[in-house]
């Protein structure tokens, strides 16, 4: 499939008139949709933020302009449309209004089919995510997974199994292992390769090491703006 992201904060992105800065500009996300869904032979989905401030929030109108538009195009054009409960100057900070979420799936034209909507935001355990699906019950059965999945690759498996998985440092470290296989294998193991390899690896840790242990939390669950403590 091919994802319009309209949810990234970037200022490089943004500047140019891409990532969130799309949903100001209603005209091109429409040139945009129309001319991808004439030409795509795969689904195409769309990601969005809440708007570009706090308030006047955007992606309840926007989620209305796609719905028609998708429409226009037959059943399923849209499979889904994404929702990053936070605004572009909210960055990744305050906590994802799921709550919206809830009613920019509510707020579509009943005359015509619905698009699936997915929320996106704050879901770091399986009971963050209990939590969203109580808050937001109009969406789709599921979560958009992000930093969280970034953070604790093994995320899905909580989720699925609804507990708190105290993974070991030594299965920690062979899931490193495993994706400097991995890129060595698709990138190759010459001098490039090593380094593409590397740079993937290294954002990948500015992610990973914000993981505490579950064994040295005091409480559980760990919230995804929290920080691991301390120690000397």
């Amino acid at each position: 499939f091919v994802d319009l992201n309209m949810g990234c904060p970037i200022e490089l992105v943004c500047r140019k008139g891409g990532g969130a800065a799309l949903q100001k500009r209603r005209k091109k996300v429409q040139e945009i949709v129309f001319h991808g869904l004439r030409r795509l032979n795969c689904p195409l989905t769309i990601k969005m933020r809440t708007g570009w401030d706090e308030t006047p929030k955007l992606a309840h109108t926007m989620a209305g302009y796609i719905q028609h538009w998708a429409n226009q195009h037959g059943p399923s054009s849209v499979p889904c449309v994404f929702v990053h409960g936070r605004s572009r100057t909210a960055r990744y900070t305050k906590a994802a209004n799921w709550s919206y979420i809830n009613m920019v799936a509510k707020c579509q034209d009943e005359s015509i089919p619905a698009l699936p909507i997915v929320g996106n935001g704050d879901v770091f355990s399986w009971r963050d995510y209990a939590e969203k699906r109580e808050l937001a019950p109009a969406t789709c059965d599921c979560a958009m997974l992000a930093r969280g999945a970034l953070i604790k690759p093994w995320l899905p498996t909580e989720l699925k199994e609804k507990r708190d998985w105290d993974i070991s440092s030594s299965e920690r470290l062979d899931i490193l292992r495993d994706f400097c296989k991995f890129g060595l294998d698709h990138w190759g193991s010459d001098s490039r390769g090593v380094a593409r390899t590397r740079r993937f690896l290294l954002e990948w840790l500015s992610f990973l090491h914000r993981y505490t242990p579950v064994g040295l939390l005091e409480v559980l669950p760990q919230r995804i703006q929290e920080r691991p403590p301390p120690f000397i």
